[in-house]
């Protein structure tokens, strides 16, 4: 077996990236979504990012898809031109083997060197795995919202990190 490696995603890794997501829609409250996406919605989503001129990173083994990584704007007025939104998800049978920390880790220095200044990540709450891995690479809790999100007949806690360069 390979080792893993970290590339740009492209439209033809959304079938794989969709179902790596599809699996936390379905089965918890990490994400607010509660439809399956498509292959070409994700693929949709992939090229919106690059046009945008961010990251979108896989880690990919074998020819399987892993887990991903990708930063968004954090809000469309161009004042705040200098933050994104980071986001990482892995396949749910790989977790705590570092792969996830890979990921974000890489993310962060390509945020980085395209002179970015603050980057937020979202985690749905609890979820101390995602709180360990932010706080791992240096975010900071700086925000948490009550009772925001509703899923499974759940209300659901968002807090926010952030890390700025």
């Amino acid at each position: 077996m390979t080792p893993p490696i970290l590339r740009p995603a492209t439209s033809l890794d959304a079938p794989d990236i969709a179902a790596i997501y599809n699996h936390y829609i379905a089965h918890t409250t990490i994400t607010f979504e509660e439809q399956a996406v498509t292959g070409a919605e994700m693929a949709e989503r992939i090229t919106s990012v690059h046009a945008q001129e961010l990251p979108w990173l896989v880690l990919e083994q074998n020819g399987a898809i892993l887990g991903y990584a990708y930063a968004t704007p954090w809000r469309a007025r161009s004042a705040y031109r200098h933050s994104v939104e980071a986001t990482v998800y892995l396949a749910h049978d790989i977790q705590r083997q570092g792969h996830g920390k890979r990921l974000y880790a890489q993310l962060l220095e390509e945020l980085q060197a395209r002179g970015l200044h603050a980057v937020i990540g979202g985690i749905a709450l609890p979820n101390d795995a995602s709180v360990g891995l932010h706080e791992h690479l240096g975010f900071q809790q700086v925000a948490q919202f009550r009772e925001v999100g509703q899923k499974f007949g759940a209300w659901i806690d968002v807090g926010y990190w952030q890390r700025n360069f």
